[in-house]
């Protein structure tokens, strides 16, 4: 049997998340019945992060197992072929160690949040975008995130069904810059750690949002913080325009 490491991507619009659920479409199910067309009794795969219900990924990693060995284009063409017409699309399929595991054998996750502030409603980023009405404050943003950065207690960034065993996290990056977007200007949060909290990342960029706003001081996403309680939080940002874009391994089977 030989393990395959594939890169992901995938629109979170009609799923229920990667998880697999009874009686709802998961990112999970759609993949594992796209192996299973090619060997039906392939075991569940195993992924890097459990995506919450229209979160997007533009490289979530997954492993699988299989008997037949496959060549890593065939396979990758293959299981796209199986997947059509979902959103979804195995992007590279590698063989890696029998003792990878897309989970735990990762060193950090990657995520990108895309907000959209402009007056007229989006159209083509529809679901890919966070909109807001009004303009942000870059560098009060930028001022707020500081104070994120580091080694923390994130209770207050932390979703009360949270099932992770301590809310210390280590926070390597948060990042916020602006570009132009159509009668309007998109802010991009780019985040890195080893690991997350349940619905943290929507967390901070909804508190940054309220600080772009003027809602919030920036020395208040500071106080919120040093709280560790989850009534100090700032509002959770909808999900759509979060993406996982990347998770690091040592050595990178993607690598060539």
């Amino acid at each position: 049997m030989t393990r395959y490491a594939l890169k992901i991507e995938y629109d979170g619009t009609p799923f229920c998340g990667w998880q697999r659920q009874s009686a709802q479409p998961s990112v999970q199910q759609a993949v594992e019945e796209a192996i299973r067309r090619l060997e039906p009794d392939a075991p569940n795969i195993g992924a890097a992060g459990r995506t919450d219900t229209g979160v997007h990924a533009s490289a979530q990693v997954a492993h699988c197992d299989l008997t037949k060995p496959w060549d890593s284009f065939r396979l990758m063409e293959a299981l796209n072929f199986h997947l059509r017409p979902l959103p979804v699309a195995v992007v590279a399929a590698v063989p890696v160690a029998q003792d990878f595991h897309a989970r735990f054998s990762a060193k950090g996750r990657r995520y990108l949040f895309r907000l959209v502030a402009r007056r007229p409603p989006v159209t083509h980023d529809a679901g890919r975008v966070w909109q807001v009405r009004q303009d942000l404050a870059l560098a009060q943003m930028q001022e707020a995130a500081a104070h994120l950065l580091g080694t923390h207690d994130f209770t207050t960034f932390r979703s009360t069904m949270c099932q992770a065993a301590s809310p210390v996290k280590t926070l390597d990056r948060l990042e916020i810059d602006a570009r132009p977007y159509p009668h309007g200007t998109e802010y991009r949060f780019y985040l890195a750690a080893r690991s997350f909290l349940h619905n943290q990342v929507r967390s901070i960029v909804g508190t940054l949002e309220r600080v772009g706003a003027g809602a919030w001081a920036p020395g208040e996403v500071k106080t919120a913080l040093e709280a560790a309680n989850r009534a100090a939080c700032g509002p959770v940002c909808p999900p759509q325009g979060l993406y996982l874009n990347g998770v690091a391994y040592d050595p990178d089977p993607f690598a060539t």
